[in-house]
């Protein structure tokens, strides 16, 4: 990415290099937000503490991972010695217990989730495509703290139903991966293609990264483009789904072989209409300018929450 639209993308070497233009933007800014993975989100969250005016805001992507890599005494790049206690709001990808731990153990003052989302000019039903026909399909990364799921929901049921067809697209796969005959792969699926691909499947799979799966609250960005195509989507289930869409009618929900044997036995009649169902909910609920909205909801409320908090001279 080199430009943005509606906005302006600045490209640096280093931090030093932008830092004065950072100090003019802050104080100009209404909010400043500082995600996890930044390069330089710990000398970000100093320059904003100490230049003061906007709103300080922090949005986690990954709070389970997080999390997790704090308890392991691991430690992450991006949260400094003092937590989160200096943002006025802390955003999360992940909600329900995520949300209490961020105030627990790393501090924050408020918190409330941001989910993932799915822009509906850009994610909706396309034409099927030969090669990416599926009875099963497979969008995602190759981690290893989602293989035990993926062999759990794909690779075996694949090997039980050799005469059905099943498709993984992603990068990172090792060599040493579980392959077998009638699992297809797709090493680089490029955006464009993703409504292709999921429009050309019977039914798509959603597996969570355990971490995530463990804490629960965690749609993937994935699970609502997979929606806003109409496509029949498999998840592994995690404490909150139904918050996001109803199993039996607009998700089917598998924690074992067998239940992605069952749900390949579904007729096409059903997995259509569940396809259907859940493009409705992504549309009602989940679409990104839905979540614009609950982000300057939650913009409006800290910051009135912050001007009640301060003291007024007479």
């Amino acid at each position: 990415m080199h430009s943005l639209s509606g906005g302006v993308l600045v490209l640096y070497p280093d931090w030093e290099s932008v830092l004065a233009r950072a100090q003019q933007e802050v104080r100009e800014a209404d909010v400043t937000i500082i995600t996890s993975y930044c390069a330089d989100a710990i000398a970000a969250a100093e320059l904003t503490a100490a230049t003061g005016g906007s709103l300080r805001v922090f949005y986690d992507l990954d709070t389970p991972v997080t999390l997790s890599e704090l308890a392991s005494g691991h430690g992450v790049p991006y949260i400094g010695p003092r937590g989160l206690a200096d943002f006025h709001l802390v955003l999360s990808y992940t909600g329900g217990e995520a949300l209490v731990q961020l105030r627990e153990r790393l501090g924050a003052q408020a918190v409330a989730p941001l989910y993932g989302h799915v822009d509906p000019d850009i994610h909706r039903r396309a034409e099927p495509l030969p090669h990416y026909r599926a009875d099963l399909s497979y969008l995602g990364t190759y981690s290893p703290d989602r293989q035990a799921a993926l062999e759990t929901l794909l690779i075996r049921p694949a090997r039980q139903r050799a005469h059905q067809r099943f498709l993984i697209a992603g990068a990172q796969y090792p060599q040493q991966f579980p392959w077998s005959s009638n699992i297809y792969f797709v090493r680089h699926l490029p955006p464009a293609e993703h409504p292709a691909f999921y429009s050309s499947s019977r039914l798509t799979l959603n597996v969570t990264r355990s971490p995530m799966a463990r804490m629960g609250w965690c749609p993937s960005g994935r699970l609502f483009e997979a929606a806003a195509c109409a496509a029949p989507m498999l998840s592994d289930g995690w404490e909150g789904i139904e918050s996001f869409f109803t199993p039996g009618t607009e998700i089917l929900v598998a924690e074992s072989e067998s239940e992605v044997v069952a749900a390949l036995d579904v007729s096409d009649a059903e997995l259509a209409r569940i396809g259907r169902a859940a493009r409705e909910r992504a549309l009602a609920q989940h679409t990104s300018e839905q979540r614009a909205n609950e982000l300057i909801a939650a913009l409006e409320a800290t910051r009135s929450g912050c001007a009640r908090r301060v003291p007024v001279e007479a």
